[in-house]
């Protein structure tokens, strides 16, 4: 199968069918073998309704549905482990992206050899003060802490390879993520394409300002899984035995003061109780490291790597 797209949605049941359709005349121009995984993510509406006479209409279209609203990561999650497409494409269901970009973005995977191409909607039709601005920092402390030169981490119109998403696995608030993901498991050859930003058509936008936030947050836990995943005692153990050296070094100096300084009170003193604090928090994070890898090492993931070929062994 040429290429899977996938899906998610959540109250989309107007968006649906014209984008079906939209997507099957393009495919169809491009002689494209396709599947459509349509991923319901809880929705309150008619749209698992709209999915199922999609699906039986066309065959090639294929439905999940989750019991409740789970988030945007659970739904591409699960449509991942579905596809089976070469070339996996995912776009949102408002109609926002244009199924036009599909050939454009299969043919860089394909032929350019790119293991994940990323959309950029250089111009926007929702360019608001609100939203742009926190947009931008956030795209911009992305690049700067994963190193991956993207304009737009969280355009929802992506191209991957097979192999590229069959070894992510997505929680959480982590879909925006996916490129860091994927340079975290090896996979370091990464485009950008400009894509159309279509008005929108059909219902409300399902993101606030919390977003941005979760993003953040979201990028500092990647960020240290990246560094210290698989050595945790690295980051717990050196900071650990620094605040520990600190205090006592602190404290040994009072004590050695004490004695040889006549009318030098110990206990009245605030570096007294900064030293102490200071090593009390370093042997907490010592011992924090200690359990961090005690908690690696009987990981059943603790020696998983990812194998980019074999030769001449079975």
């Amino acid at each position: 199968m040429d290429v899977s797209i996938v899906i998610p949605l959540y109250n989309e049941d107007e968006s649906l069918p014209e984008l079906s359709d939209w997507i099957v005349r393009v495919v169809t121009e491009h002689n494209l073998s396709y599947e459509v995984i349509l991923a319901d993510d809880g929705s309150t509406d008619n749209s698992w309704e709209v999915v199922k006479e999609i699906a039986a209409g066309n065959p090639n279209f294929k439905g999940i549905r989750f019991q409740r609203n789970y988030g945007k990561s659970a739904a591409l999650n699960e449509a991942f482990k579905a596809a089976k497409g070469n070339v996996v494409i995912t776009m949102d269901a408002d109609m926002q992206d244009s199924p036009d970009e599909i050939p454009e973005l299969y043919k860089m995977i394909v032929e350019d050899r790119y293991d994940l191409v990323s959309g950029w909607k250089k111009k926007r039709y929702d360019n608001t003060f609100t939203k742009n601005l926190p947009s931008k920092v956030f795209n911009a402390a992305a690049r700067s802490m994963s190193g991956i030169k993207l304009h737009d981490f969280n355009c929802g119109l992506k191209a991957y390879r097979n192999k590229v998403i069959k070894s992510v696995e997505i929680y959480g608030e982590m879909h925006r993520y996916i490129p860091v993901l994927a340079k975290l498991a090896g996979f370091r050859n990464i485009g950008e394409k400009i894509v159309e930003h279509r008005p929108r058509k059909y219902g409300i936008t399902k993101f606030g300002w919390s977003r941005f936030i979760n993003g953040f947050l979201d990028l500092l836990t990647l960020n240290f899984i990246g560094r210290f995943g698989k050595k945790p005692m690295h980051f717990f153990g050196l900071y650990g035995t620094l605040c520990f050296l600190i205090g006592f070094g602190l404290s040994a100096y009072l004590i050695i003061a004490k004695f040889t300084l006549q009318n030098f009170s110990l206990t009245n003193r605030p570096p007294f109780y900064i030293g102490l604090a200071t090593m009390i928090i370093g042997m907490q994070l010592f011992l924090t490291g200690f359990v961090a890898e005690l908690i690696g090492r009987n990981s059943t993931e603790r020696n998983t790597y990812l194998i980019e070929d074999k030769l001449g062994i079975k």
